[in-house]
Formats: structure tokens, C-alpha cells, sequence
């Protein structure tokens, strides 16, 4: 079934925070917002909102959002109801969540692979990490990816022009242990190269 995927009206991180409470698993905004959350301001306006979860914990999720409307993405621009306790399996990684029929989309969850105690890059599995260093919090207790990670999802073969901008203003401020991360992993993702890798490599 295909839905308007260009009516958003998307939440922002504190309202995400306030429809979070509650919920007994782990979530973190990401995309746009995440690097805001890490700057400490707001850099650039947002069309949409982005919220990571673990596979896993999908159910949970969707209890904890009884009463919105849940469409998962199984096909490229294509939704459908995400029926209730419906364990989503690899194949469908986006969520698309609003509050009625006639409402805009307020959110997306996107699902994030994990194996035990660890996030797992579904493009390529040998790119990995600890869950509990996945994210980290502002300073008003919301969660949120942290930005190596989130520049790294961020890496198309071709960045857009937002994504350059937030390489650009969190490169500046990322430390060496964060860099020497997302150098690495890309590395692993392009060995033939990229862009960005050229780029971290100057600030070495």
C-alpha cells in the first residue's frame, strides 16, 4: 500500500522523551537530531525524526506506543500495518508512526541488528560494537546515538549536502578515540575509499 511519505510534522527529541517514559528498553534518537543533541543546539532545521531500537525489543515498543498508528516498510516507499506482536524479521528496517489516518508522520523507528551485547551494521556484520556504547544522553536526560556512530551511518558512497554539513561541524569536536573509531570503520566499509576517510585522516 503506498501512503504520502512527504507529510511530516516530526516530534522533537524532549517531546521523544516524554512519549518514551515508561518504556523498559533502549532507544535513541538519531539522524539529524543526534548531531544536534551532540552539538548542544539546533543547526539546521529537520523534516523528519529518526529513533533507533534494537530488533529485539520491538515488541516492547510497540505496546509502550498503543494507540498510534504503526506502518512498517517492507517495500521501497511502500507501508503497511504493522499487525499487533508482529516480531518484524530482517528485511524491514523502518517503522512509520503517526498519531491517526489523517494525521502527519510524527516519527520513524528504525531497528537496529544486534547479536547478544552487541549492534551489529546490517551492510556489513563485521562492523560491530557494545550496545552500551551505542549511545549516550544530553544534559536533559535524552538519549541519543553517539556521533561517530551516527556520522558513519551517515556515509553514503555520495553524501548529501546536510550530511557533509554535520561531518563537517562534528568532526571539529569529536575527540581522538572517536575518530580513530569512525576512520576505521569506514575504512572497512570503503576499502577502495572515501571521501570522509581522506578527510579524518587530516585531522590526525
Amino acid at each position: 500500500m503506498t501512503y504520502d511519505l512527504t507529510k511530516w510534522k516530526p516530534l522533537s527529541p524532549s517531546e521523544v522523551k516524554e512519549l518514551m517514559k515508561g518504556l523498559s528498553v533502549p532507544w535513541w534518537i538519531a539522524g539529524g537530531w543526534a548531531i544536534d543533541l551532540f552539538v548542544g543546539r539546533q543547526t539546521r532545521p529537520h523534516g523528519d525524526c529518526d529513533i533507533v531500537i534494537l530488533r529485539k525489543d520491538q515488541i516492547a515498543v510497540q505496546r509502550h506506543l498503543h494507540g498510534w498508528e504503526l506502518y512498517a516498510a517492507d517495500t521501497p516507499g511502500g507501508l503497511r500495518p504493522w499487525s499487533a506482536d508482529e516480531f518484524l524479521r530482517q528485511g524491514i528496517h523502518d517503522i512509520w508512526c503517526r498519531r491517526g489516518c489523517k494525521e502527519p508522520w510524527a516519527f520513524q523507528l528504525m531497528l537496529a541488528e544486534d547479536l547478544r551485547d552487541e549492534w551489529v551494521f546490517r551492510r556489513n556484520p563485521q562492523i560491530r560494537g557494545q550496545i552500551s556504547k551505542l549511545g549516550t544522553t544530553d544534559e536533559r536526560g535524552i538519549p541519543y546515538l553517539v556521533p561517530e556512530i551516527q556520522l558513519f551511518y551517515k556515509a553514503r558512497p555520495i553524501p548529501s549536502e546536510k550530511d557533509e554539513a554535520d561531518f563537517a561541524i562534528v568532526t571539529s569536536l569529536l575527540g581522538d578515540s572517536a575518530i580513530a573509531w569512525l576512520l576505521t570503520a569506514l575504512t572497512q566499509l570503503y576499502p577502495d575509499g572515501h571521501r570522509w576517510i581522506e578527510k579524518l585522516r587530516q585531522t590526525e
